[in-house]
């Protein structure tokens, strides 16, 4: 079922659950979470994720000889990524707003 999805070797779920889930989702997520403490845009969660993913995409190719070019590949490891980071500015963000503003928590 996952090589269906995902052209990889013998060892691709491991390798995608490394790279792209755990490096990947962790940078992400920390980078989501720096961007909503910095008060800056959503959008920046979006451009980063997409870099994040291309070099994700670079280590799959440069350390365990996957397909570099690879459009399905390429945007199934946005996903994953994007989320992780919009999971990570969420968090934050909700975060900053329940000590900012209290008055909207209610009595």
């Amino acid at each position: 079922m996952f090589q269906t999805l995902y052209t990889s070797g013998s060892n691709g779920l491991w390798i995608f659950l490394l790279v792209t889930v755990l490096l990947g989702g962790a940078s992400a997520y920390v980078s989501g979470k720096a961007i909503a403490e910095t008060w800056r845009p959503f959008w920046q969660v979006i451009v980063y994720g997409l870099l994040l993913a291309l070099v994700a995409r670079f280590l799959h190719f440069a350390l365990f000889e996957e397909v570099l070019l690879s459009a399905k590949n390429l945007a199934i490891d946005a996903v994953v990524i994007i989320a992780a980071g919009v999971a990570g500015y969420q968090v934050a963000r909700a975060r900053q707003m329940a000590a900012n503003y209290t008055w909207t928590r209610g009595s």
